[in-house]
């Protein structure tokens, strides 16, 4: 033996395994937790209140621990509570219990709705739980379970440590627990009896008596008082004689003429189930004395109707099925598709139709015909005839995904002025209509679009939306949706060739606060007007050209500038350019008079000679300033309006300013794009205000860049005298490289600073190639805006307090996620489940006043009683019912569960005889109103001397509950370990 031959090496290496053993490290490990957690000594603490384990806080901590390579969590369960006195601590003598066993005579929170099933059980407010671990099997064998035990009992031993321990047995479903409290002289041990079947004699309340004495075996003859606390749970499944309130939307009537287009413009709302699927009436007797009440298998005192305290708590349907959510969700889904629109229709459909509106350049020449352009009537037959055509040459009118009666509502829907037959009536309505693209007064809800970036309530766009969501779930889904957007873009390009405006959109630049399709619909507005002010013109200016008419042009120019300025802006205005090309002038003879009349045949020559050239685009006179040089009142100018750009123009246009890089060449470049609108309104002022200088400009333009301060000249007067600023002076301004290349050329004959042909071509290309799924991507924050706004609109009819407070967090949430033009697909998500279950609340809320009869009360003062009650159920876990079963809501209660029993149908033969010989109703008198209990909890609770006679008297409690497929008893039983 090695050990033996070489003694003296082995002599530093030797192991005192004598207090290294595993077991003897876990508990080591035990009592090191212990003390971690300051669970070491006496604990103490003021009596509980009531309801405090439901109002109250409870937190816990967690460790791990092993024994050996079997690994446990160690969890440290506690009630928050305020820090006790000192005084309070010094007060308790060598006597006095352990908090815990305190806790177990306490009869404040016998059955607390929510809380750990120890607390529950065994009424604590404090205990540690051995469990093991998530990876680890359930512990089964006995010898492990009696290892384990002696572990905390030594552990608790040694440490001093009063709080309960409890070790986690058999599989986790179970719950099953095992467990010990020391104490000075004193210890408490937890015991548990789990059971599938249920022993006939446990079943009533004597039964459970007997095994209780049995198990204290008090060796008392008179044995003190058990106090008993009973509760008897009954189930409401059966709503049967409540139709549920919300009917599902009638299809056919959206189309029928019934409903009529508005219900396109609308979200609906509401389970299509019932969301409240079992009602739980709980009703508990809390003291009563052993001979006081009757239990056994032959009669029973136990009458629902006569306990004292009833309450209630009402179990949800698991996600019931509600119209917003459903549209919502399957919207959102379209964001996942990846075909086209044509793939989706069939290219073939519209290879026709690309042929006839790939040549551009026809309908440019058409644009720029001489004629006046025919206004035909505009009809709904007239905006999708030639889409429909070619869909019916390729399918049979049937397979149309949307059919013509939904498609007219919808396009009636979306383009009201449509609905006038001719196109003079149209005319005649414009102000009535222009007047409805301005915005309603300001409010919280309207301006919810720049938050969400979506679109105004009353806009094209969000109306388009709602009909897209609509199409999606009821008529063709995601061929639906491509149908009705083919149709749409049609109807786009119909009004721009037409010089038709677009209704519903807000006048002016693209609003960037707004979603960039609403941005794209505006720019395309846009287009509309200014090519429609330019055909009215250009007919105005031929109706002017009568025999005779030419000769007065040049002495007519000089009219309009001078005596009638306003209507110099009209035309100036509306002539910006009369060609659709690049070309700086188009040669016409009106304008070719004008530039002789002018003296602008040489534009080199006119800016040489300024006294020769006559004012043209005057918009009004300054009224303050004069020209410096000829000393004449300074007019301002008609000018160019800026060109509306969208956010992607926008971006687009940054970028290649960016790349222009910092270099003095770059740097000059990018000035000089820029100062495109700034060199077309200098030309616009040298042609109002000729003799003019770039000091007048300035003054006019920029006045913080005219300084002027005061002199005294030679006479010893004192003189205002003005000079350029600094910025100005500096050499090779761009301003003043600017003003010595600016023609005098009035507006209307400048090259167009905003191609409007051009940039309708592109949106309307850009609406052209939308997908499906860029298309709900676009209108997705409009639909989550018109869900809030339908959300919102609902609960102020239910007026709940918690849901008011989900609205504003979905709304901060949302304008948090759709500021960023692509928002990641798990945060809308987020968003749809958040409305989703704002929405599922108020239909439990509209249930269970549907159920409760809240507004069938006449009653004011019941009503708003019931009206608390439903609004408590929703918020909270249990609510007591006031009155028991003789207030308003407890014989609400009772009634519903009468009707439950007279509704169902004769039972078959063996359901009758089962339910005849059933123990339980025969001895309730009770079977006709109240159905057998589907839980009954009983404890009992007594202080007597054990073991001995002579022992000290400490607290002992049995826990019992009894469902159709469990029985349970967990018992907490003292013993005195001085005296025994």
């Amino acid at each position: 033996m090695a050990a033996d031959s070489e003694p003296e090496s082995e002599v530093f290496e030797i192991t005192d395994f004598t207090t290294a053993s595993e077991w003897e490290r876990f508990i080591s490990k035990i009592e090191e937790v212990l003390n971690d957690w300051k669970l070491i000594g006496i604990s103490s603490g003021k009596p509980l209140d009531k309801g405090i384990f439901t109002t109250g806080t409870w937190e816990e901590k967690s460790d791990e621990i092993s024994f050996a390579d079997f690994k446990f969590s160690v969890t440290h369960h506690y009630l928050v509570q305020e820090p006790s006195d000192k005084d309070g601590k010094e007060e308790l003598g060598e006597d006095a219990l352990p908090l815990p066993m305190q806790d177990l005579l306490c009869m404040n929170n016998d059955f607390p709705p929510r809380a750990h099933c120890l607390v529950r059980w065994y009424g604590l407010r404090e205990f540690v739980v051995i469990a093991p671990a998530a990876n680890n099997d359930a512990v089964v064998s006995e010898s492990k379970c009696n290892l384990l035990l002696s572990s905390v009992s030594i552990a608790l031993g040694n440490t001093g440590c009063q709080v309960p321990l409890f070790v986690q047995i058999h599989h986790k479903w179970r719950r099953m627990y095992v467990g010990e409290c020391q104490g000075p002289g004193v210890r408490t041990d937890f015991e548990m009896v789990h059971l599938r079947k249920v022993p006939s004699q446990y079943t009533h309340l004597s039964g459970l008596l007997d095994i209780f004495k049995t198990k204290i075996g008090c060796p008392l003859t008179p044995l003190p008082p058990v106090n008993i606390a009973i509760r008897l749970t009954f189930v409401l499944q059966d709503w049967q004689q409540y139709f549920w309130p919300q009917q599902p939307p009638d299809i056919d009537a959206l189309v029928g003429g019934e409903v009529g287009g508005l219900e396109f413009g609308k979200l609906p709302f509401g389970a299509c189930e019932d969301p409240i699927s079992e009602l739980h009436l709980a009703t508990t007797w809390p003291h009563l004395a052993e001979g006081i009440i009757v239990d056994n298998d032959v009669y029973s005192d136990l009458d629902p109707l006569q306990a004292p305290q009833w309450s209630v708590r009402v179990r949800k349907a698991d996600n019931p099925q509600c119209l917003l959510g459903d549209f919502l969700t399957e919207f959102f889904k379209l964001c996942r598709r990846k075909e086209s629109t044509d793939e989706i229709l069939g290219r073939s459909a519209f290879d026709e139709e690309g042929k006839e509106v790939a040549d551009i350049t026809h309908a440019l020449s058409k644009l720029t015909e001489p004629a006046p352009v025919p206004i035909p009537k505009l009809s709904v037959t007239n905006m999708v005839h030639s889409a429909k055509k070619k869909i019916r040459k390729h399918r049979g009118v049937d397979e149309s995904p949307l059919n013509n009666d939904v498609l007219n509502t919808i396009l009636l829907f979306l383009f009201p002025d449509a609905a006038d037959k001719l196109a003079e009536v149209f005319e005649c309505s414009r102000a009535s209509t222009s007047a409805g693209n301005n915005p309603p007064p300001e409010n919280e809800d309207y301006n919810l679009f720049s938050q969400f970036k979506s679109a105004p309530s009353d806009s094209l766009t969000y109306k388009l939306a709602l009909c897209l969501c609509m199409i999606n779930f009821y008529h063709g889904g995601v061929k639906g949706v491509a149908h009705l957007w083919q149709e749409f873009v049609l109807e786009m390009r119909y009004r721009w060739e037409n010089n038709y405006l677009i209704p519903g959109l807000a006048n002016g630049s693209p609003d960037l606060r707004c979603c960039l399709l609403h941005q794209k619909l505006q720019m395309l507005n846009c287009c509309i007007e200014r090519k429609k002010a330019r055909d009215e013109g250009k007919r105005g200016s031929m109706s002017d050209r009568s025999p005779g008419g030419a000769s007065g042009d040049g002495a007519k120019g000089g009219d309009h500038s001078g005596d009638n300025p306003d209507k110099e802006k009209e035309f100036g205005k509306s002539w910006e350019s009369w060609s659709d090309s690049e070309e700086e002038f188009f040669e016409c003879l009106s304008d070719t008079e004008d530039l002789k009349g002018n003296g602008q045949e040489n534009g080199k020559k006119g800016a040489k000679e300024p006294v020769n050239l006559k004012p043209e685009g005057r918009l009004h006179p300054h009224g303050k300033l004069m020209l410096l040089h000829p000393g004449e009142p300074l007019y301002v100018p008609i000018t160019q309006e800026p060109a509306p750009m969208t956010e992607d123009l926008l971006e687009e246009q940054s970028e290649v300013l960016a790349k222009l890089g910092t270099s003095a060449e770059g740097a000059h470049l990018r000035a000089r794009m820029q100062s495109a609108c700034l060199l077309s309104d200098m030309e616009s002022f040298k042609a109002a205000n000729p003799g003019c200088c770039l000091e007048d400009f300035v003054r006019w333009y920029s006045p913080r860049d005219y300084i002027e301060e005061e002199v005294v000249d030679e006479k010893g007067n004192k003189v205002i005298r003005g000079e350029l600023s600094a910025r100005m002076k500096i050499p090779s301004n761009m301003w003043v490289e600017a003003w010595e290349t600016a023609k005098p050329v009035p507006a209307r004959r400048q090259k167009r600073l905003f191609d409007d042909t051009r940039e309708a071509e592109k949106v309307l290309h850009y609406l052209a190639v939308q997908k499906p799924a860029d298309l709900a991507r676009h209108l997705l924050p409009c639909i989550i805006h018109a869900a809030v706004l339908k959300v919102k609109e609902e609960e102020a009819v239910e007026d709940i307090s918690s849901v008011k407070k989900i609205i504003k967090q979905i709304i901060s949430h949302s304008s948090k996620v759709l500021r960023f033009p692509s928002p990641e697909d798990k945060k809308l998500e987020e968003i749809i489940a958040q409305i989703m279950s704002v929405e599922a609340i108020i239909a439990r809320a509209r249930s269970l006043k549907a159920k409760f009869g809240v507004e069938k009360c006449e009653n004011e003062e019941e009503k708003e009683d019931l009206q608390r009650f439903v609004n408590s159920l929703l918020e909270q876990p249990e609510v007591s019912v006031v009155g028991a079963g003789r207030g308003p809501a407890g014989s609400i209660i009772h009634k519903l569960f009468v009707n439950a029993q007279r509704v169902p149908a004769v039972p078959p033969l063996e359901e009758e005889l089962r339910r005849s010989g059933s123990q339980e109703e025969r001895r309730q008198g009770v079977q006709s109103e109240f159905p057998p209990p589907t839980g009954r909890e009983v404890i009992l609770r007594t202080s007597v001397p054990r073991p001995a006679p002579y022992s000290k008297a400490l607290p002992q409690r049995m826990y019992s509950v009894l469902t159709r497929e469990d029985f349970r008893l967990a018992g907490a039983f003292s013993a005195d370990t001085t005296f025994f």
